[in-house]
């Protein structure tokens, strides 16, 4: 029987292979993964909070900033203050962003289909159930000792 060990280890490592694969499929226009998982995520809703991006990335809130620093300055991302609360800054994905992520979607298309070309009808979808579960129950420790990344609802996914 796989232990909680075992779990965890497999777990690393398919994500860090997964994520070195593409980055190596990105550096040739100077993005890494983590900067194109920004790109996705205001695809998906333009013109949220930094925090929110924070907590939808599954990050923290230096890296975020530094990224979306880099990102400003390359003019794919624009940002400034949310409309409604002062003290939040809103971000936005610009029209060369948005062509950006377009073309890196593209790139690394292949390795999106050969990763959901592992599974069987209903695999994946099970996976993300189980990889959604393990995601709340960690955050729900990291919670309860005051400290720990935000990470979407399992529920918010399914």
């Amino acid at each position: 029987m796989a232990t909680g060990h075992d779990i965890a280890m497999a777990l690393r490592a398919a994500y860090l292979l997964m994520h070195r694969q593409t980055n190596l499929h990105l550096s040739a226009c100077g993005m890494t993964a983590d900067q194109f998982v920004l790109l996705a995520l205001l695809t998906e809703q333009d013109g949220i909070t930094q925090q929110e991006l924070v907590r939808r990335a599954s990050s923290d809130p230096n890296t975020i900033r530094a990224m979306l620093i880099l990102l400003e300055n390359r003019g794919l991302v624009a940002r400034g203050r949310h409309p409604s609360d002062g003290r939040a800054r809103r971000v936005i994905l610009t029209p060369k962003g948005r062509q950006a992520y377009e073309r890196l979607l593209a790139m690394i298309k292949s390795l999106q289909e050969r990763l959901s070309g592992l599974f069987e009808a209903g695999e994946a979808e099970r996976l993300l159930v189980f990889l959604n579960r393990i995601s709340a129950v960690m955050a729900q420790l990291g919670s309860r000792r005051g400290r720990g990344r935000s990470v979407p609802s399992p529920a918010a996914d399914t």
